[in-house]
């Protein structure tokens, strides 16, 4: 069964790239690189109803495992997840599209990158645009806001804070992940179903990869290692007020259970070229819950 959920995603490669195997999903063919990066605690899997999409619009669509998911290298190092580390991930990926060594029946370099991108994904590519880190073509972030925009709520806003417990449990040694992979991963199951709108949405199946991902050797300690290492850099960051040129599109599922709809207030100020859709029906595994809608709204944003 976990094969069909995946099926949707493509070919399964390993891509060698900033010294680690990446695994990456790759459907679509052509010059257009979409590259879609997921979340916490997720997995490729997670865009298997807009790959299909992309694909179908003439992208090359590159699905990877980030750092520390599925079948990606998962250093045991806390600082193997440093937020230069993990852009440097997203870098590599588009620099072995670029080369057309990835692949021996590859064809063609990139002509455009698009980056498309949900929670801790998304966070990376806020960054990895502010920085200018490889020229994009256009931008998609899905529920998560820009990083300054986070810091201020969280500073400011007791619901944001409240709402943002669990980066502070991360924090603690060893608990979290003790916590979270027991029973096979189950939490993490239990977390998708708890907090999704569409439960439909989210069968058995689907979150039995959830589960295996959080309980595989080493994996829960990864996934977290993520807020222990690169979140404290973000909200020290100096440099990412920079101007984002790219063309950008934020879709938001209003029923998000750990950020509030304010932490999108002032993304303009960031944001040059930016069109936010609301969906007030979905969670903040929108992409999941609201799959139509949120490609209705990518179509467009790229069609234009």
């Amino acid at each position: 069964m976990t094969e069909d959920l995946l099926a949707p995603l493509g070919q399964r490669r390993v891509i060698r790239a900033n010294g680690i195997d990446i695994e990456v999903y790759e459907s679509g063919a052509g010059e257009k690189l979409a590259l879609l990066l997921h979340g916490f605690p997720e997995h490729s899997v997670s865009w298997r109803a807009q790959a299909p999409m992309l694909a179908g619009m003439g992208y090359r669509v590159w699905v990877p495992n980030q750092r520390g998911y599925g079948g990606t290298t998962t250093p045991a190092e806390r600082d193997a997840y440093a937020i230069d580390k993990l852009t440097g991930d997203i870098a590599a990926l588009i620099d072995a599209f670029r080369s057309k060594s990835a692949t021996a029946d590859f064809a063609g370099g990139a002509k455009s990158v698009t980056l498309i991108a949900h929670d801790w994904g998304a966070l990376l590519a806020w960054v990895f645009a502010a920085r200018k880190i490889r020229p994009l073509d256009k931008l998609v972030i899905l529920n998560v806001p820009h990083p300054l925009c986070f810091k201020r709520e969280y500073e400011t806003n007791p619901k944001q804070k409240k709402k943002s417990w669990y980066t502070r449990f991360f924090q603690l040694p060893l608990v979290p992940e003790m916590a979270l992979s027991r029973k096979g991963g189950a939490p993490i199951a239990k977390l998708f179903r708890d907090t999704c709108v569409n439960k439909a949405n989210f069968p058995r199946e689907l979150l039995s990869v959830y589960a295996a991902n959080a309980a595989r050797p080493g994996g829960m300690r990864g996934m977290i290692n993520w807020y222990r290492a690169a979140m404290p850099a973000l909200f020290k960051a100096t440099d990412l007020g920079a101007a984002i040129e790219v063309p950008t599109l934020v879709i938001w599922g209003e029923k998000d259970v750990a950020l509030e709809v304010s932490t999108l207030d002032g993304t303009d100020q960031y944001v040059r070229d930016l069109k936010i859709v609301r969906l007030p029906n979905a969670s903040h595994w929108v992409q999941q819950d609201a799959p139509d809608e949120v490609n209705a709204a990518m179509r467009a944003f790229l069609a234009d």
